[in-house]
């Protein structure tokens, strides 16, 4: 979320130079937002998780990428062999999606793109890889609760989950369109799972006008477990 941008484009298409990327999203700016990230790497924690599963997706995998974006870790999703549902809610970060001319050969029949708001998620498929980098903070406070729910139902036993938190420090926890945790409530999300990493990272920073921005961010990959096994009951 805090990356800067990598080329001289403004959001618009314009010659201006663009902003550092949490300053459009900070204001939901997405097509500003898409532009300031195009081209950078798939995210370290999706990155783990895939690592995690083996390195590469079996037979008939499925992931979901929700909040997709331009397709930063849907590419690399591909890239590993799954089936991608990628879900965005805003039309042009699909577009972007669907033009790449970097997903691998072939690809292209295995992904499946669904515009959506996160507090209105299609049917999910059961997944065995289910990433949301930087999605979750933005889901409404008041559906996060059922959305997570729906997002963990997706996710099949033996699955890994790989995305970010905001903590209740972070400058946007004023926001009342966002969604903020304690390390306590973040460690109770993950009851269900098998926590493989979970690195909280909390630093000052500014914008591009020199205002603070202060970051508190959960990055999180973790392994669902059987209920049974999770609530300490032998299976």
């Amino acid at each position: 979320m805090a990356e800067r941008a990598a080329d001289s484009r403004d959001g618009s298409g314009g010659g201006g130079v663009l902003r550092p990327a949490h300053v459009y999203a900070a204001q939901r700016d997405w097509p500003g937002y898409f532009a300031a990230v195009a081209g950078s790497p798939p995210r370290e924690t999706l990155l783990a998780a895939i690592k995690y599963l083996g390195g590469k997706a079996g037979p008939g995998d499925w992931a979901i990428d929700v909040g997709c974006g331009e397709g930063r870790d849907t590419k690399a999703l591909l890239e590993a062999g799954f089936s991608v549902l990628a879900i965005d809610g805003h039309p042009d970060g699909l577009a972007r999606l669907e033009a790449r001319g970097d997903l691998p050969e072939g690809a292209r029949g295995r992904l499946t793109t669904r515009l959506a708001a996160l507090e209105a998620l299609p049917g999910l498929p059961r997944c065995r890889l289910l990433n949301a980098s930087f999605t979750l903070p933005f889901i409404l406070p008041g559906a996060f609760a059922r959305v997570w729910g729906e997002l963990e139902a997706a996710l099949e036993p033996g699955g890994v989950f790989a995305g970010q938190l905001f903590g209740e420090r972070d400058s946007w926890a004023s926001l009342p369109d966002r969604s903020h945790h304690t390390r306590a409530e973040v460690e109770t999300l993950l009851t269900g799972f098998r926590i493989l990493e979970l690195r909280e990272d909390e630093r000052a920073g500014a914008d591009v006008h020199g205002q603070a921005k202060h970051w508190h961010v959960f990055h999180v990959v973790a392994e669902k477990v059987e209920r049974a096994a999770a609530s300490g009951v032998p299976a």
